[in-house]
């Protein structure tokens, strides 16, 4: 980062340890003192501790290791300065040092000069900002570098950058309830921070700066026009930054929304299910205080495998016979041999030779990404994947990349410049099914880029499985690309009708996983009769392909009912079906207008879609009927009407 250290001395040894320590912990660097004890202090356990002192031997290019006994800042320091004499860690005629050498400039008016002060201070807000909230050290971040594509930055990451940096000037935020989408640099979110004057600065007209309505924890004039309206324009993100040194303040600011969302039947989540969830079910809805039936399209249980006879009974037999767990990790007593058959029959309905079973497809998004990818290798990932791989990132330390959405020029472009600047390895994520949008992944041209580039690949079958290819193995054999992926990933609490998440791939990797995926070595696996109940359940599976023929049929049935109504359902060519409406208030009026009518399906708003993006999420079994389609899309062209989703003669609002 060139730009904001040009015309200086190159930084000291301590400061380039500092900088390192914070990107690896996100400690603001003033709190890293000299003698700040790792364990103590920082709370930098020994697994920390050794990425950061293989980015100090990187950084420093040091021949031989740093001694293993440092306990605070200053032994690192001193342990450092010891091997390498001093040196600092920019080597001599690289572009960083060469920029660090220019003439300084002649001076400038004052004005000027107080201009480009000021502008300093806020790009050097922002990229502390960014220091703190990242893996990134001071010297990788290129100012002028895609927020996506080169920095894996987020909009939720951006937001929270965006948030801090404006509080550390006082400054409002720049962006109208938090919409970054037009700033796409560090550079450009400098530039749109410094043109918001501080408090009590005036704009040209001589009135005070009224963008600062939408400081945090203020309401803009649109919000107050919805509140008069009897309407509270916030959404789930205006609390996910709310700062107060009171840590629950948000909790109760959260609380009022919530409360004033449930009032009006718009948020209905969690509702307890009283039966068996089939296509239809009864649920209790807790607002009214009584059960209701509702013609069911919110479930995952696509085969209609978790109300099987043989499923059930398996569960119940094992349970009897193994109890209710086994009170153990795989590792410590907690393996018996339906684990192991479990896994025997998982890896061979994937075509792949082992598999490692997880205690949940989260888990195993977390345990096998933070196994495999270190701080010093790179992990490309779509920018709609699940929140689990977001997370499996994060906990890796690794650099993250993001490609849009399907975008195989971005990728690409992305794993290009991954490969110019990189010296680990690089492992390219995705869902096979994306579960929000029930559109699939490229896998041909992910495969075919990886091999070109060099880097591994791993799909998430989380909604694939049971689901794609000719006998529901997944989005690899939906595509003919059997053994061609590194590594497939499946959830068993949807078409598999259990619990848990595992991992297929070559052995050696699969028993790396077992050894230093931390989520399956520290954690209880799935009981016994959960184990049984997904053998039963693969076995049904084989013995029963008109279950999956069945659920084909459906979905295409009630995908052309609701595309003939004027439905938006973008690219979905699964059991998943979204009904995209992207005003906030408007979906969620729908999914009440649908409930009304009887039949329960999601209403996905933020965090599960971006704002802008909201849409009902229809999810297709093959035990729904005939009729439960042709009432479903009645249901559906009804509500869509009372809310002004669709028009009276059929087309989407606002088309």
């Amino acid at each position: 980062m060139t730009d904001v250290v040009s015309n200086q001395q190159p930084a000291s040894v301590q400061q380039q340890i500092v900088e390192i320590i914070a990107s690896r912990t996100l400690y603001d660097e003033s709190h890293l003192r000299p003698d700040s004890h790792f364990e103590g202090e920082l709370g930098i356990d020994s697994v920390i501790l050794e990425s950061i002192l293989t980015s100090v031997q990187e950084q420093f290019a040091m021949e031989r290791p740093l001694p293993g006994d440092l306990t605070t800042v200053r032994d690192l320091v001193d342990a450092v300065v010891d091997v390498t004499g001093g040196a600092s860690g920019a080597p001599a005629g690289t572009a960083e040092s060469v920029e660090r050498a220019e003439p300084t400039p002649a001076p400038r008016p004052a004005r000027d000069a107080e201009a480009t002060e000021g502008a300093d201070r806020v790009l050097e807000a922002v990229v502390s900002s960014t220091l703190r909230h990242t893996q990134y050290q001071r010297h990788q971040l290129d100012l002028d570098a895609d927020f996506e594509g080169e920095l894996g930055i987020d909009s939720v990451l951006l937001t929270a950058i965006l948030t801090e940096a404006a509080q550390t000037l006082g400054r409002a935020h720049p962006v109208a309830d938090g919409d970054t989408t037009e700033v796409t640099t560090l550079r450009a979110l400098a530039a749109r921070l410094a043109a918001v004057p501080a408090p009590g600065s005036s704009t040209p007209g001589g009135t005070p700066d009224s963008v600062s309505d939408d400081a945090p924890g203020r309401e803009s004039p649109s919000r107050r026009k919805d509140t008069e309206e009897g309407w509270d324009g916030r959404s789930m993100k205006d609390f996910v930054e709310q700062r107060d040194a009171d840590l629950f303040t948000k909790t109760r600011s959260f609380g009022v929304y919530l409360r004033g969302r449930e009032r009006e039947r718009l948020y209905w989540y969690g509702m307890p299910l009283h039966s068996r969830c089939a296509n239809r079910a009864l649920i209790f809805d807790e607002l009214a205080g009584r059960k209701r039936e509702f013609l069911m399209f919110a479930s995952n249980n696509y085969l209609g495998l978790a109300n099987h006879p043989d499923v059930v009974q398996a569960v119940c037999d094992a349970t009897r016979a193994y109890g209710a767990t086994h009170t153990g990790s795989r590792f410590i007593g907690g393996t018996n041999m339906l684990h192991k058959e479990l896994e025997r029959r998982l890896a061979a309905f994937k075509q792949r030779p082992a598999c490692i079973v997880y205690p949940g497809g989260y888990s195993a998004n977390l345990g096998s990404i933070s196994a495999l990818v270190k701080s010093y290798d790179t992990l490309v990932v779509d920018k709609l994947n699940h929140m689990s791989i977001a997370d499996g990132a994060k906990l890796s330390g690794a650099t993250r990349r993001i490609y849009q959405h399907n975008d195989m020029r971005d990728l690409e472009r992305v794993l290009r410049r991954n490969a110019e600047q990189t010296r680990g390895g690089t492992l390219v994520v995705a869902d096979g099914v994306f579960s929000m949008h029930g559109d699939l992944c490229d896998l041909p041209e992910i495969v075919r880029l990886a091999k070109e580039y060099g880097a591994r690949v791993m799909i998430d079958d989380a909604h694939a499985t049971g689901v794609l290819g000719a006998h529901g193995a997944g989005t690899a054999e939906h595509f003919g690309l059997k053994g061609e992926v590194d590594l497939e990933l499946g959830t068993m609490s949807k078409a598999l009708a259990g619990m848990g998440g595992f991992v297929v791939g070559e052995e050696e990797v699969v028993e790396y996983l077992r050894f230093y995926s931390n989520s399956y070595v520290f954690a209880a696996n799935v009981p016994a009769g959960v184990a049984a109940g997904l053998i039963a359940s693969i076995d049904v599976l084989e013995a029963e392909p008109e279950r999956l023929e069945s659920l084909w049929t459906n979905i295409r049935v009630l995908r052309g009912l609701l595309r003939d109504a004027g439905f938006d359902l973008e690219r979905s060519d699964s059991a998943i079906l979204p009904l995209v409406i992207g005003d906030e208030r408007r979906a969620m009026e729908m999914g009440r207008a649908v409930r009304a009518r009887g039949l329960f399906c999601q209403t996905v708003v933020y965090p599960g879609v971006p704002i802008g993006d909201a849409r009902l999420r229809v999810s297709v079994t093959s035990e729904h009927t005939p009729e439960d389609l042709a009432l479903a899309a009645e249901i559906f062209v009804d509500a869509a009407r009372e809310t002004g989703v669709l028009l009276s003669d059929g087309r989407a609002s606002g088309s």
